[in-house]
Parts: structure tokens; C-alpha cells; sequence
């Protein structure tokens, strides 16, 4: 699986945007009413405050968060590039079986 620090080509090809690595991201739509233009951190494309939008933040860290465009976000999610954290945590946590896991074993072993 790709985590962010991925190059990603703008749809347009009218340039490049590159993602910090990070393990996971937390990501909500935003909300900004102020007049301020961002970049999309995934496409590289101007991102207008006003309009609907997400924040993608690396590792829980607010002071590295990014504004991104919502159509961005949910296809680098579906393509497995933004995990969240507990995406992230089955993927690297050994499973623990559960409570009724552990009696049926604990059962079948006797």
C-alpha cells in the first residue's frame, strides 16, 4: 500500500503536488468562511475557501493540516493512499481475538 509522498499528476497535467509522508490522516469536510484561496495539496489545482472542501491532517498533527478538494480526498482514499488511523492500526496491530474468540478457544482446547 502507497501512503502519502506519493507524486500525484494534476487531472490537467498543469503540474505536480506532492503529500508529506505520513502513516494516517485524519480527514472531515471544512468549513471556512473566510476569503482565502489554498492549493490542493493532491492535485496541485487552486482551492477556493469558500467552497466545499476537506482537511486532510497527517497523524492527528493540526499544525501540519492541509485543505484539499473533496473529489481529491475521496479518490486518494479509495485508491489507499490516505488511511485513516484505524486503517492504519489494523493493518500493523497484531488482531486480538475477541472476548467470545478467546472462550471458544480456551474450550476447544480442553
Amino acid at each position: 500500500m502507497v501512503h502519502g509522498g506519493a507524486t500525484i499528476p494534476c487531472s490537467d497535467n498543469s503540474g505536480v503536488a506532492k503529500l508529506e509522508p505520513a502513516r494516517w490522516w485524519s480527514v472531515r469536510r471544512a468549513q471556512n468562511r473566510k476569503p482565502a484561496t489554498y492549493r490542493c495539496p493532491i492535485c496541485g489545482q487552486y482551492l477556493p475557501a469558500l467552497s466545499e472542501h476537506m482537511l486532510i491532517v497527517p497523524e492527528g498533527d493540526a499544525r501540519r493540516r492541509r485543505h484539499a478538494h473533496t473529489k481529491c480526498v475521496l479518490r486518494e482514499r479509495k485508491a489507499g493512499r490516505l488511511p485513516t488511523r484505524d486503517e492504519w492500526l489494523a493493518e500493523t496491530e497484531p488482531h486480538q481475538p475477541s472476548v467470545v474468540g478467546r472462550l471458544l478457544e480456551r474450550l476447544r482446547s480442553k
